[in-house]
């Protein structure tokens, strides 16, 4: 009796849906096909073939996050969650932090420097090459010094990437030790209700939301064949 009520409805936390379905996909499959690249970046040799693919993927899942920021649902979007300068530096001035539905300010920056280095990464890679087996599907469409620069400008962001991934693990385990888990609301997309502001509402994330962000996967995994076909049919260009 004591077990049945302990575990019935009226005694579970009441949550609030943040995260939609799309978007945790993407979060997952993302740091998936970074942990990829970063892989096999180092693995080098027959490996590279598949750090061109994660590459690919990386770019076509931070397309997908980079339209969804401007047509997913509430918390999904830039406007939502994007403050000014000012209005972080009196966030972090605050002695009690205030709740936030979704990303705080600080965490708002850190996303955004994330996808833009990520972003920069990602198709700076289509237009490089190694000099030895492996080159990005669209060396084939510019001169020997783009490809050069390019290829210079990836190798030197890779270490700016380095650091802020680390950041943002540490700040994962900070928030964690704190009591405070992101990785599990992300994996559910439900937060406590009462560690939310009192007006926070619940995101949208029914069929309608799920079969848009399916069409417009459908699309963008067309353009990550097309330029992997390239990648494979591209004459050599080293010289």
């Amino acid at each position: 009796m004591t077990a049945h009520r302990l575990n019935s409805p009226r005694h579970s936390v009441p949550q609030t849906r943040i995260w939609d379905l799309p978007t945790r996909l993407f979060h997952w499959l993302f740091a998936f096909s970074i942990c990829g690249a970063l892989v096999t970046i180092n693995l080098g040799g027959a490996w590279m073939e598949w750090h061109v693919r994660f590459g690919i993927a990386s770019f076509v899942l931070l397309l997908f996050r980079l339209i969804w920021g401007l047509i997913g649902p509430r918390y999904a979007r830039f406007t939502q969650f994007m403050t000014s300068p000012a209005q972080t530096i009196s966030y972090l001035r605050q002695k009690n932090k205030s709740q936030h539905a979704g990303h705080n300010p600080l965490g708002a920056w850190s996303v955004i420097a994330m996808l833009i280095l990520l972003l920069f990464q990602s198709f700076s890679g289509l237009f490089t090459n190694d000099d030895v087996l492996t080159q990005g599907p669209l060396v084939q469409f510019v001169s020997n010094d783009t490809v050069a620069l390019f290829t210079r400008l990836h190798l030197l962001n890779e270490y700016l990437l380095y650091t802020l991934i680390l950041l943002h693990l540490l700040a994962i385990a900070f928030y964690s030790f704190k009591g405070e888990s992101h990785v599990k609301p992300m994996m559910t997309g439900d937060i406590p209700k009462h560690t939310l502001p009192p007006d926070a509402q619940n995101a949208r994330d029914d069929w309608r939301v799920r079969a848009g962000a399916l069409l417009l996967s459908v699309l963008l995994t067309g353009l990550g064949w097309w330029l992997y076909m390239l990648a494979v049919n591209a004459p050599a260009s080293f010289s």
